[in-house]
């Protein structure tokens, strides 16, 4: 039987709910269990695929395609685990499906209700999920942590907490627990437990009694013994399942300071996890990941080098729009031994414009980029900012600074090569600009033009080196001289097939291709200390333990030429691709997957996209 912790929140939202999830199943793997994780948001959208990334933070892309909340990059980096759209559950989905079921008749001319319909709908769909194999293993997991967003007493959280309350008996009490984070504000050296007392009670007045309440604590001191007597007393659980999360030096310390106040212990009687059957090499690796992230922790606080990078980007005012990105950067930064420092510098103010509209921001954002070691150029929409971009890598290519492109930093590279290298004025994406004389990016002909939501090149798709470039290229050696490889797409624009022979000629090589060889995926410079762009984004496919290729090699060359050679000859010999087998396929067997079909050979002739359109939606923000 799965066991199920339930992660709720209240007082205010983004209180770290997430990090404390994936922690605490972190910590569930280095005893040997298998685990899995679902994602609650209560917002009416279908997924996270068009809503603005400055009020969201990043939509993160699964391998199925799914476009989902961030919280689940945090699951797969934490576990280590491949999750579907499925493990994504919102209110748009729900209701979908219920509304899917009362047109075909399912409930037999009954009134739908939210309660039991809609309810049943969520506790049906947590079930089936959790039974999902996500590891190596391809076994059932053993546990299911299951974070709700929002806060409890929400509105749109009210049919999720009566359907985990009905959950808790349907699964029975010892398959079933909660963890509550709340926030302990401190006044002038007091921490205050009213919030606390206050969002338990309307938790337990809902009907789910929280087992271990995490008390969130915004600054270094921990939580006072006295706090968690009064606490313990007031919110009728017993001291030991009081536990406080201060801030620590970085995330990765959370799940060491959760173990050390006994959450584990804990849950293994509270679950009953000693009756779970877990073979010895379960075991063993839970060992070794216990090993290799104590040691990454360790390392980490040892690190005095710095390497500095700066992100060019268009939503640079939430770091949560880059989310990925900066954690792929991290972990690069780890197996370099360098500490990392990032600065995020807003494309739009390295333009001229902004020197005649706001002086100080255009020299504060040009003292970063030329005072950095590396450049790195996010994904995105929209004009706005785009020539910032652009100034940004004409500048790092000049000046031999390592560079790294992703999707439209790819696509904007691509440009800055057409304009200064090709003597093509006027060159552009025709995202940018409809009217270019010279279109060096092209909207893919498959994409619809009316509908946004899923309908973009997205998920896993494979990438094939061109013959030769074993002899040279960093990042098919970063790929362990792999001649395929597979990372995650979102994008609905492409390099211009009728100008790829020009740009190649012209020295910008396209090492990396799509299966028919019609799609440009990878660039390189060759002559360049790293000068690399990627259609895909390999940020989301990034491990604390095992960084991106294309990403470590960016930090490693921004370390110096010395740095990437040893981590290059170290990938060329360790690396492994962190997809599952049966994942890493051809394309047209992924889009017959995708679309239900019965043969590869008539997924060939579909087009390369997932087309699963859910309605007419608003843009990203540009």
């Amino acid at each position: 039987m799965t066991k199920y912790i339930l992660v709720s929140g209240g007082v205010v939202s983004g209180i770290g709910k997430g990090v404390i999830a994936s922690s605490t199943g972190l910590l569930l793997r280095m005893t040997g269990l298998k685990v899995t994780a679902i994602k609650i948001d209560p917002y009416m959208n279908i997924d996270a695929g068009t809503m603005n990334p400055l009020e969201h933070g990043e939509v993160y892309v699964l391998n199925d395609g799914g476009e989902v909340d961030l919280d689940l990059g945090n699951y797969e980096r934490y576990l280590n685990v491949t999750l579907s759209r499925d493990n994504n559950i919102t209110t748009g989905k729900i209701y979908r499906e219920v509304i899917e079921n009362e047109r075909r008749g399912d409930y037999l001319g009954k009134t739908v209700q939210i309660v039991p319909h809609v309810t049943n709908a969520i506790q049906d769909w947590v079930e089936r999920v959790a039974k999902k194999p996500v590891d190596e293993t391809g076994e059932q997991p053993d546990v299911c942590i299951i974070e709700l967003g929002g806060t409890v007493g929400d509105i749109e959280s009210a049919p999720f907490i009566e359907a985990m309350r009905q959950f808790q008996f349907r699964v029975g009490h010892d398959n079933f627990a909660q963890i509550h984070v709340s926030l302990i504000p401190d006044m002038h050296g007091e921490q205050k437990t009213k919030p606390t007392q206050t969002t338990v009670g309307v938790s337990r007045g809902l009907g789910l009694l929280p087992d271990i309440v995490a008390c969130r604590l915004l600054g270094s001191d921990p939580l006072f013994p006295s706090t968690k007597a009064k606490i313990s007393m007031f919110c009728h659980v017993s001291e030991a399942q009081v536990i406080g999360v201060h801030d620590v030096s970085s995330v990765y310390h959370v799940p060491l300071l959760l173990e050390a106040q006994g959450i584990v212990e804990y849950f293994q009687k509270r679950l009953n996890l000693s009756s779970l059957n877990i073979a010895k090499p379960m075991l063993d690796r839970g060992d070794v990941l216990r090993r290799r992230w104590q040691e990454l922790t360790k390392n980490q606080e040892r690190l005095f080098d710095e390497v500095s990078i700066v992100l060019v980007g268009k939503y640079t005012a939430l770091k949560d729009s880059y989310m990925s990105v900066i954690k792929a950067l991290e972990h690069s930064a780890f197996r370099c031994r360098r500490k990392l420092k990032l600065q995020l510098v807003p494309s739009e103010d390295l333009e001229r414009e902004t020197l005649d509209t706001a002086p100080v921001k255009y020299h504060d954002a040009w003292r970063a980029l030329v005072g950095a070691q590396g450049v790195l150029v996010p994904g995105g929409f929209g004009l706005r900012g785009t020539e910032g971009m652009i100034l940004a890598i004409k500048w790092a290519r000049e000046q031999n600074v390592p560079f790294f492109g992703i999707c439209l930093g790819f696509q904007v590279a691509v440009v800055e090569w057409a304009r200064n290298v090709l003597g093509l004025a006027g060159a552009n994406s025709t995202e940018l600009d409809e009217a270019t004389p010279h279109p060096a990016i092209v909207f893919m002909p498959e994409i619809s033009t009316t509908h946004m939501g899923g309908t973009m090149r997205l998920g896993l798709r494979p990438t094939v080196f061109t013959p030769g470039t074993e002899t040279w290229s960093k990042v098919r050696r970063l790929y362990g001289g792999a001649l395929k490889i597979w990372e995650r797409h979102r994008h609905r624009w492409e390099v211009n097939p009728e100008m790829v022979e020009k740009l190649e000629a012209s020295g910008l090589k396209f090492v990396g291709k799509d299966e028919k060889g019609e799609r440009m995926q990878v660039f390189e410079l060759p002559n360049h200390p790293y000068f690399v762009g990627l259609q895909a984004h390999p940020e989301f496919c990034t491990r604390p333990l095992d960084p991106s290729p294309p990403f470590l090699g960016f930090v490693a060359a921004s370390c110096g030429a010395q740095v990437l050679e040893e981590q290059a000859e170290w990938m060329a010999q360790n690396f492994r691709p962190p997809h599952p087998q049966d994942a890493m396929v051809s394309e047209p067997e992924l889009i017959k997957r995708s679309k239900g079909l019965t043969s590869t050979a008539e997924a060939d002739a579909q087009p390369y996209v997932n087309g699963n359109a859910n309605g007419v939606a608003v843009s990203p923000t540009a």
